[in-house]
């Protein structure tokens, strides 16, 4: 068997128009540490998400394409060449359309792990691309276009359009209750399994006579996220779910999973489907019919049951960010899209 260096073992498949350079060159594998490259190759995956895995994937994709087509090399990382990227990005010259200022940064963010993957970090602070980046966003930065909140009785409109006389109602009955209570995102709530050990793809579900327990995989580590049960059965998220998994026949595995020829099948949701879900019975309800049919589906997203817990929560603002599980109260801040404005008000307090 030919011999290969260590870093080809582990970082081998992820997209590059270069081969990673080696830690040392005399290091080589043998058939007896295959197993346990493949072994570090199946950790290395681990370390992000799937989703954040494909968005890098397609942004390391993109700008290899621009180098090459402007004749540039993508490896080894040029400050320079960086800098004329995100400049044609923000000026439409590198696709069809001008770039925002959060495409190029989470492109930035992107290709800065691909450089630290492939052994060749750069600093994104260097002057070349500091400096282009700060005027792109002087000139071309707005505020950012947040999702609509669903707020309580957006919720239960768009619940009234399922029908809960089969099995894929009951389901996505559930999926927006847990959703909204949880404060969860679309990733974390078709992640979740019924039990510890099967298999902690996002997380794991546990029952208690008060409410739900769900232990989730973030970004940063685990965490638990309480869900009490509701006033009443037609609104608890706790008994919505206990509902879809009596009848759905469901104790190990997947919690949410598809439905076909009106029986579970064993394949977990995709997170598109939440995506899906909310467009699709916030446009049957009605949910902001000011605006037009266009506008509303762009309006509204998973990350709108997210929204509309932090919106419409009456709590302390600490047990919100607990939940959402944001390190800072200002990062909160922003998923309320409905707060008591004016409550206090300073003009007065001042004496005008």
């Amino acid at each position: 068997m030919a011999s290969r260096s260590i870093d080809a073992w582990i970082v081998d498949e992820v997209p590059s128009p270069a081969p990673a350079a080696p830690l040392d060159s005399t290091a080589t594998l043998s058939a007896r540490l295959a197993p346990l490259a493949e072994t570090a190759r199946d950790y290395a995956r681990a370390a992000t998400s799937a989703n954040t895995t494909r968005a890098y994937s397609a942004d390391w994709r993109h700008y290899s394409a621009w180098t090459r087509r402007q004749n540039l090399p993508a490896l080894p990382p040029d400050p320079q060449v960086l800098g004329l990227y995100i400049a044609a990005c923000a000026s439409g010259a590198a696709g069809p359309q001008p770039c925002s200022v959060s495409t190029i940064e989470r492109r930035l963010s992107a290709l800065m792990w691909n450089f630290a993957q492939r052994g060749q970090p750069m600093d994104r602070k260097d002057r070349h691309v500091a400096t282009v980046l700060a005027g792109i966003r002087r000139t071309q930065g707005r505020p950012p276009e947040q999702k609509e909140a669903v707020l309580p009785e957006h919720l239960l409109a768009m619940i009234a359009t399922l029908d809960l006389g089969d099995l894929r109602g009951l389901r996505d009955r559930a999926i927006l209750l847990i959703g909204f209570a949880g404060g969860l995102r679309r990733s974390e709530i078709v992640g979740l399994d019924c039990r510890a050990e099967d298999g902690l793809a996002g997380g794991w579900i546990e029952f208690f006579d008060d409410g739900l327990l769900l232990t989730l995989r973030g970004k940063t580590g685990w965490r638990e996220v309480e869900i009490g049960r509701g006033s009443s059965e037609a609104t608890c998220p706790v008994t919505a779910l206990e509902t879809w998994l009596k009848f759905g026949r469901i104790s190990v595995g997947p919690l949410f999973r598809r439905v076909v020829g009106g029986k579970v099948g064993p394949d977990r949701l995709t997170d598109r489907h939440v995506a899906r879900l909310v467009k699709h019975t916030a446009l049957a309800a009605g949910v902001r019919g000011d605006l037009s049919e266009g506008e509303r589906e762009r309006k509204f997203s998973g990350h709108s049951l997210r929204a509309g817990l932090a919106s419409s929560a009456e709590v302390d603002e600490r047990y919100v960010q607990k939940q959402l599980g944001h390190a800072s109260a200002e990062m909160t801040r922003r998923y309320q899209r409905r707060r008591d404005r004016f409550r206090v008000n300073l003009t007065k307090a001042a004496g005008l």
